[in-house]
C-alpha cells in the first residue's frame, strides 16, 4: 500500500482531478462539496462517495435481474471489506455490467471500478477503516433495498423502518464526515465531537428524506414506495393509490395526500435545519461551505416541492444549475460566515417554511 501522506504534490494533484471527473458524472452537487473540502479529507471523501455511487449503481438497475445484480454487490462489497485488491474476476464482471448502462457516466464508473479500489488501499490505514465502515452499512441499505422491491410494487412498512433506512444510507455519512473531521482537524468544531455526530447523522437522515420526496414518482412507477404503508393507511392511502396517482395525477389522491407531503417536508425541513446548525458550528470557510450547500440546496428543493404539492409526484423537481451558481457568488460576497449561511438558509427556504422548535 502507497500511503496518500507518501504521494507527492504532483501524484495528489492527478489523483485529485482523476476522482473529480468522474465525480462530476455521477454527482450533480456533491462533487462541489468535496472540491472545497481542506485536502486531507477530499481523498477519503472522494473515493468513498465514489465506490457508494457504484454499489448503488449496481442495486439500481433493476432491469437486470436481481441474482445477477446480488452476486456482483456481494462480490464488490467482500472487495471493499477485504484488504486485497480487486481480483481479476470481480474487473470482468464489473466490465460485463458496465456495458449494459445506458448512462455513459455510470458506465465510465464501473469501469473505473478497479481504479478505485485501489485508491481505497491507498489511504492511510484509520482512514480505510473509516471507508470500509460506511460503506458496510451503505451496502447493507442498499441489499434491503433489492430484496425490498425486487417483485411488483412494495413498500416500507412502519415509520422504524423509513428511519433505519434513512440511517443506513446517509445518516452513517454524516457521521462518517465528523469521524474524519476529528481525525484529520483537530478543534474542527465549536461544539463537542457527540454532538456533531448527532447533528451529522440527522442531516444525513434528512437529505435521504429529501431524496425520497424528490424522487418518489419515478419510484412509485418502478414499483418503489419509500413512504410507510402504515402512514399512508392511517390518511385513507395506499402505495398502490400513490402509484396510479404518479401515473394520471388523480385530483382526490392528490388532496387526500396534501397533510402528508406538508408533514413529511416539515420532518424533512428540521432534519436539514440540523445540517444548519452542523455547518454552523464548523471552523474554516472551506469546511462550513462544504458542508452547508447541500443543506442550502435542499432548503431550495424543500421550498420547490411545497409549491408544486403533491402534483410533484408526475414531475421533476430540482433547483436550477443556475441558482447553485448564484449562491455559490453570494456566499463568497459574505465569507460564508455563520450569519451568511442562516440568511441564506432562511431566503432558499422561502415563507412557507416551518422552522422547527428551538431551531430558530
Amino acid at each position: 500500500m502507497q500511503d496518500q501522506a507518501h504521494f507527492s504534490p504532483r501524484q495528489h494533484a492527478h489523483q485529485r482531478a482523476q476522482h473529480l471527473k468522474l465525480l462530476q458524472g455521477v454527482s450533480r452537487s456533491f462533487h462541489l462539496s468535496i472540491r472545497l473540502l481542506p485536502q486531507a479529507l477530499q481523498a477519503p471523501v472522494a473515493v468513498g462517495y465514489l465506490l457508494a455511487r457504484a454499489t448503488d449503481t449496481v442495486a439500481d438497475t433493476s432491469a437486470l435481474p436481481l441474482p445477477e445484480r446480488q452476486t456482483l454487490l456481494d462480490a464488490m462489497s467482500q472487495t471493499i471489506a477485504s484488504q486485497e485488491p480487486a481480483t481479476a474476476a470481480l474487473s470482468a464482471q464489473a466490465q460485463a455490467f458496465a456495458v449494459q448502462q445506458s448512462d455513459l457516466h455510470e458506465q465510465a464508473l464501473m469501469l473505473a471500478l478497479p481504479q478505485c479500489l485501489a485508491w481505497l488501499h491507498q489511504l492511510s490505514a484509520p482512514d480505510q477503516a473509516s471507508v470500509r465502515t460506511v460503506l458496510g452499512h451503505i451496502t447493507r441499505g442498499q441489499t434491503l433495498d433489492m430484496t425490498r422491491f425486487d417483485t411488483g410494487l412494495q413498500a416500507l412498512q412502519t415509520e422504524a423502518e423509513l428511519s433505519d433506512y434513512t440511517w443506513l444510507v446517509a445518516g452513517c455519512v454524516g457521521e462518517f464526515w465528523t469521524e474524519l473531521c476529528d481525525r484529520h482537524l483537530p478543534g474542527f468544531a465549536r461544539l463537542p465531537t457527540p454532538d456533531m455526530m448527532a447533528l451529522g447523522r440527522a442531516y444525513g437522515m434528512g437529505l435521504q428524506r429529501l431524496n425520497i420526496i424528490r424522487d418518489a414518482g419515478a419510484d412509485l412507477i418502478a414499483g418503489r414506495c419509500y413512504w410507510p404503508e402504515d402512514t399512508l393507511a392511517a390518511a385513507g392511502l395506499s402505495p398502490q393509490a400513490l402509484a396510479n396517482c404518479a401515473r394520471d395525477n388523480d385530483p382526490s389522491t392528490r388532496q387526500a395526500l396534501g397533510p402528508l407531503w406538508t408533514a413529511w417536508l416539515d420532518q424533512t425541513q428540521a432534519q436539514l435545519n440540523d445540517g444548519l446548525l452542523y455547518s454552523c458550528a464548523l471552523n474554516g470557510w472551506r469546511l462550513r461551505l462544504a458542508s452547508a450547500l447541500p443543506a442550502l440546496i435542499g432548503a431550495r428543493t424543500v421550498a420547490l416541492l411545497r409549491q408544486a404539492g403533491p402534483q410533484a409526484l408526475g414531475q421533476r423537481v430540482k433547483m436550477p444549475r443556475r441558482e447553485v451558481r448564484t449562491l455559490l457568488w453570494r456566499l463568497a460576497w459574505g465569507l460564508v460566515s455563520p450569519g451568511a449561511l442562516r440568511r441564506e438558509f432562511k431566503r432558499l427556504s422561502g415563507p412557507l417554511t416551518r422552522q422547527a422548535p428551538g431551531k430558530q
